[in-house]
């Protein structure tokens, strides 16, 4: 039963370009979808660091504070008493999800959210006196503990705010796994590079956010656009789902994504360009993804995972791109499952 979904960003500066957002993706996966979409919470970055990747999980996060300085986001501790951007970044998260509330009401279908994971949060955030958290062994370990708990209270939330949804998918971002893996990540001044995290620690911080999703009812998945992304190890730490770019994979991913259908998982695949001067129609989309199967010895009968996504986020179109590029998957995923 293949569906269409999104990365998650759309374009946009201000509220209303969410409020549009959110109408769309509601409408055209949603109400719409007639069963073929799985529609999902926008982001719109735009808006600011607050609506940013990292300070939407921020907003998430349990028992840690932070604050913004010219650098980025950075912790300042546990102390109960976050700062004046931390506390901007939780009240439009809580903004956006009434919205969703109000809109969304009586929706009975699939429904995703998406988070930053913990590798890319540790990337990207300092930590109290400086430097990214990944360069600290325990601040790693503090923060991806943080996350899940904080995971759990965001799905207990958007389960009381979506009663009627049975099926919940919280998509986790890692766009800078492959990086912390290979010490790819530059240091806060630029000059060198972190030390490269071994693959168990790298498996078991994902293994408590992934666990947190699936202990709280919803589906575990992850999002990497990256070349190099370890989708073996991503579902050996729990994802029973995999968004991934299919231009960026190699024959190993092949062979793991393969094996993630073959065991019922869902797999949902980057196939149509998420900017250009034209959106790829939904007949070229859903050859692009026949042609996959049949390399793989599948066919969209016996890959009920299957989910037809974009390369990207929107965050870099137009809303009309944005919109057409939906409709687009929508129109591939019913061919597919024909």
């Amino acid at each position: 039963m293949t569906l269409a979904t999104g990365v998650g960003s759309h374009p946009g500066e201000d509220q209303a370009a969410y409020d549009e957002a959110l109408r769309v993706v509601l409408g055209e996966l949603g109400e719409r979808g007639e069963g073929s979409g799985l529609p999902y919470l926008p982001e719109v970055p735009g808006r600011g660091a607050t609506a940013s990747m990292t300070g939407r999980a921020l907003a998430v996060v349990d028992g840690l504070d932070a604050d913004l300085q010219p650098a980025g986001w950075r912790l300042t501790g546990s102390s109960g008493a976050p700062g004046m951007d931390h506390r901007r970044a939780r009240s439009l998260l809580g903004q956006d999800l009434d919205a969703l509330e109000e809109q969304a009401q009586g929706y009975r279908g699939p429904f995703k959210v998406q988070l930053a994971g913990p590798w890319t949060l540790a990337a990207t955030v300092e930590r109290p006196r400086g430097d990214r958290i990944l360069a600290d062994h325990g601040a790693r370990r503090e923060l991806a503990q943080a996350l899940a708990e904080g995971v759990r209270a965001h799905v207990a939330d958007l389960r009381r705010r979506l009663p009627e949804v049975e099926r919940l998918v919280v998509q986790v971002d890692e766009p800078v796994l492959p990086a912390v893996l290979s010490g790819a990540v530059p240091t806060a001044s630029g000059f060198h590079r972190h030390r490269s995290v071994d693959r168990p620690e790298v498996s078991q911080a994902l293994e408590w956010v992934l666990a947190a999703v699936a202990e709280s009812g919803a589906e575990p998945w992850v999002h990497g656009c990256a070349a190099g992304t370890p989708w073996a190890l991503v579902r050996g730490a729990g994802a029973v789902g995999l968004s991934v770019d299919l231009g960026t994979v190699d024959a190993a991913d092949h062979d793991a994504l393969a094996e993630a259908l073959e065991a019922g998982d869902a797999v949902a695949l980057g196939v149509l360009p998420g900017a250009g001067s034209a959106v790829t129609p939904a007949g070229p989309v859903a050859e692009r993804v026949l042609r996959w199967l049949e390399m793989l010895g599948l066919d969209p009968g016996t890959a009920p995972g299957l989910v037809v996504a974009p390369a990207c986020g929107f965050a870099g179109v137009t809303p009309a791109f944005a919109r057409d590029a939906l409709l687009a998957l929508r129109g591939a995923a019913e061919r597919l499952r024909v």
